[in-house]
């Protein structure tokens, strides 16, 4: 940096500035309220004197003396005092100390202000502070590009104070927008295109969840092209580049110097730049969500933590898909698609309301290094903590539907909206792993056609069961007969409950004590009576035949069973496992997703059968100091799927099966190839060799004279050969997404859908242990990389593509060992 830059900030401010600048000033500072102290800093320069607004401009002007002089700053002839004067508003110099630089006097550096309005005084000294805040960014920021832009923006308005212009951004760069349509166009695009089918309830959920991506976005920090570099390869970092640089100008660092025109993020850009960022953007966002989950309302988190994810993945497929109609510039939407309004009022009024929340948007705060949600208050604002740095990101108070609870089980009006958003996301919508093989959408719905008759399912009488049916069965039957009925129910001190509901808790009681002799008469009744307890009673006759007593503890997530009994004339009918997958139903339209208990010897086994698990879910200080502890008995929880309406559960189950079952027998028909069959026998031949069987090599069946034509190595040959092969792969250029394990940080989600993991780290490590005994091994775990990675990723991925060149690559040294068939 020149000195004729660096010098009027050291000594044209005083030590009291420099400790301002050095602890609020901007860009990359480390404290949350900077953004305020900046706005202070420009309020109390604006209310300076004069003669003190001058002499703070004159350290920026050059001298107007002579043609001759070069000064380009004033730059004060005394040191500032020691200790640094209190009122700072007092100017240090008069107009007629000379400059230290020419010697020419402060006058003569700010001869054309003095005649300047206060209005054009007060621009040009907030962008003063503007400098001094990019003068410190300059000086913190660490990375090399980033450096360069923000010293490219520093001499654009320290140029622009000497000139008394506007700051204008010239150069290849080009202009706001970039790219049409812009990302809030798209996304606005696709929430109608994907929920313009839906009620106005619902509908407005999922363009409140739309408007929550988008400021997100506007309040992200992207990262630096270095970064970027070190994970995603050298892919169209060129692209990237120039719109990072775009977004530290036009949208970045105008948030903190105002003298720079800012955009927004979504306004400004397009497609691209959301490609390149995405899919980092949704894991951390996701990230930060589960981890603060516990700090969530329920609302909240059923919102956010169930229907985001898969509008994230559904607005993955329309970012990353090739022919998708929500980028078309002449997007328009089907009236038919539309319903409970005019298609054209809504779609007019989501454009107008998302501009308008765009354009009206807060101020971004000065979010550095990784950017992400990291607390979820119940204020709606988000702040967020990355390393040393703060930002806060608002939610749309709009955002979280207010619903009505309800203890019945059979009615639930809160659920409703829960239940068609879930809806809103069909199978063909929400974003699954595509299977070499798999069958196309209009063969399943020929098939599910087929097997939805009757007849085909279970016979002509429809009265019977199938073989093996679920167990549940029959209790279902007789719920929809109207045999039995179910309900929650419970004691209330600030009520006075029924006498209905009062019977029903009696009958309970007097249930649960006759079922579980065990436990204490008086320990039963505190509890079932206890206003903080619920239980779902089992209705047949007018009389409580069973119960489940539970409590729930919505701020932790999870609920207590304590008690669960059937009468026992009434057992083996399937009312056991019906009767949970009721309270299953009830905790899902309350957003309580964890089951625990301590069940006795005798109900492991039940409890097994209904879904619990030894195993628990969730994290030990959730419930710890909550749940009762009951002395011999043993702690199991079941985690509760929201997409699963668990009563009709075994009904969807078996009719999956009879899908699949058709699909073989189709299938077979299809592939199904009948050979002559041998007549030689008859000519009096007594025997003939086995390959001669047709349709055997069909088969993939092999002779002794095939199998002995196979390479054979000894072990240490195998070991040497397979070693080469192994160091080639690994050198690879395709081979970087292989090198090492998954990192869970980086596809939290890896793990649960790739079982057997395998990486070229790792088939080191086992050639080293003389795992590879024979070619057999190796060739397995080198493709399982290959076929683990086409299972997760989407075939226009990098990592696809990488696999595909890399098996090719694996297959031809294999060849030329002669240890794999050419």
């Amino acid at each position: 940096m020149s000195d004729a830059l660096d010098k009027p900030l050291q000594n044209g401010t005083s030590a009291q500035s420099k400790q301002t600048l050095t602890q609020g000033t901007t860009g990359e500072m480390s404290r949350p309220n900077h953004l305020q102290r900046i706005a202070q800093k420009k309020a109390i320069v604006l209310n300076y004197p004069k003669t003190k607004k001058l002499e703070k401009l004159a350290v920026y002007s050059s001298c107007k003396q002579s043609d001759s002089c070069k000064c380009n700053g004033w730059k004060n002839p005394n040191p500032p005092p020691t200790p640094p004067r209190m009122d700072v508003s007092q100017p240090l110099a008069n107009l007629t100390d000379p400059c230290r630089s020419c010697s020419h006097t402060l006058g003569a550096h700010v001869s054309h202000l003095e005649n300047t309005e206060e209005s054009e005084l007060n621009r040009l000294l907030r962008i003063v502070v503007d400098v001094e805040n990019l003068f410190m960014c300059v000086h913190k920021e660490e990375d090399a590009e980033t450096k360069q832009v923000y010293f490219y923006l520093f001499k654009l308005l320290r140029k622009c104070i000497l000139n008394m212009s506007q700051p204008t951004i010239e150069g290849p760069l080009g202009s706001p927008p970039f790219e049409k349509p812009s990302i809030a166009k798209g996304v606005t695009n696709f929430v109608v295109y994907k929920f313009g089918h839906l009620a106005q309830r619902e509908w407005q959920t999922m363009y409140d969840l739309a408007k929550m991506f988008l400021h997100c976005l506007n309040h992200w920090k992207l990262e630096t092209p270095t970064s970027r570099t070190q994970h995603a390869g050298t892919e169209d970092m060129a692209v990237y580049k120039v719109n990072y640089t775009r977004w530290l100008c036009y949208c970045h660092v105008p948030a903190f110097c105002d003298s720079l025109t800012r955009y927004e993020t979504t306004l400004i850009f397009g497609r691209t730049l959301l490609r390149s960022v995405f899919q980092t953007m949704r894991r951390q966002l996701l990230d930060k969500f589960r981890a603060e989950k516990e700090k969530m309302p329920p609302e909240k988190r059923t919102l956010v933590l169930t229907h985001f994810p898969r509008f994230l993945s559904m607005l993955e497929e329309e970012v990353y898909g090739t022919n998708s109609p929500i980028w078309d510039p002449e997007f328009s939407q089907n009236a038919a698609n539309m319903s409970g309004s005019s298609p054209s009022n809504r779609f007019a009024s989501v454009c107008l309301d998302f501009d308008d929340t765009i354009n009206h948007a807060q101020p971004p705060p000065t979010a550095t290094g990784v950017s992400g949600l990291n607390r979820f208050t119940t204020s709606g604002t988000v702040p967020v903590t990355a390393g040393d740095t703060f930002t806060s990101i608002n939610v749309s108070p709009g955002l979280i539907p207010t619903t009505r609870r309800t203890s019945k089980v059979e009615t639930g009006g809160g659920s409703e909206l829960k239940r068609k958003l879930e809806d809103a996301f069909s199978p063909e919508e929400v974003k699954r792993k595509r299977i070499d093989g798999d069958i196309s959408a209009e063969y399943l719905a020929e098939v599910v056609a087929t097997i939805t008759e009757p007849e085909k399912m279970v016979g002509p009488d429809t009265s019977l069961f199938p073989a093996h049916s679920a167990r549940d069965e029959s209790a279902r039957r007789e719920e929809i007969k109207g045999v039995i009925e179910f309900h929650v129910v419970a004691n209330s001190l600030s009520n006075k409950p029924t006498k209905q509901t009062l019977i029903w808790l009696i009958g309970l009681q007097n249930v649960f004590s006759h079922q579980l002799p065990r436990m204490p008469k008086e320990y039963i009744t505190r509890l079932v009576f206890d206003p903080k307890h619920k239980c779902l009673s089992l209705i047949k006759d007018n009389k409580v035949i069973g119960g489940i007593c539970f409590r729930m503890f919505p701020t932790q997530g999870f609920t207590e069973i304590v008690f669960c009994a059937v009468t026992s004339n009434e057992q083996v009918k399937g009312y056991g496992t019906h009767m949970m997958n009721h309270l299953k139903n009830y905790h899902i339209k309350h957003s309580v997703l964890h089951f625990l208990t301590f069940a006795d010897e005798y109900a492991i086994g039940y409890f097994k059968k209904q879904g619990f698990s030894k195993d628990i879910k969730m994290n030990r200080s959730s419930y710890l100091g909550y749940i009762k502890d009951y002395e011999g008995a043993t702690l199991m929880g079941c985690e509760l799927n929201p997409r699963i309406c668990y009563t009709d559960f075994s009904s969807v189950i078996r009719k999956q099966k009879e899908i699949v079952k058709t699909i073989i027998e189709k299938k077979q028909d299809q592939l199904q190839k009948v050979y002559p069959g041998l007549t030689c026998f008859k000519e009096g031949v007594r025997q003939i060799p086995v390959e001669n069987i047709p349709g055997l090599h069909d088969l993939g069946w092999k002779s002794s004279l095939d199998k002995g034509k196979e390479t054979h190595m000894d072990s240490e040959q195998l070991h040497t050969t397979t070693k080469t092969i192994l160091q080639q792969v690994k050198s690879n250029s395709s081979s970087w997404p292989f090198q090492k394990p998954v990192d869970k940080s980086e596809a939290p989600d890896y793990y649960e859908h790739i079982k057997f993991p395998m990486d070229l780290k790792s088939m080191t490590e086992r050639l080293k242990n003389r795992y590879y005994c024979n070619k057999r091994l190796f060739i397995a775990d080198m493709s399982r990389i290959f076929s683990n990675c086409r299972a997760y990723n989407k075939p226009d991925t990098e990592y696809y593509k990488c696999a595909n060149a890399l098996e090719k690559f694996f297959s031809t040294k294999m060849k030329e060992a002669g240890l794999m068939e050419k």
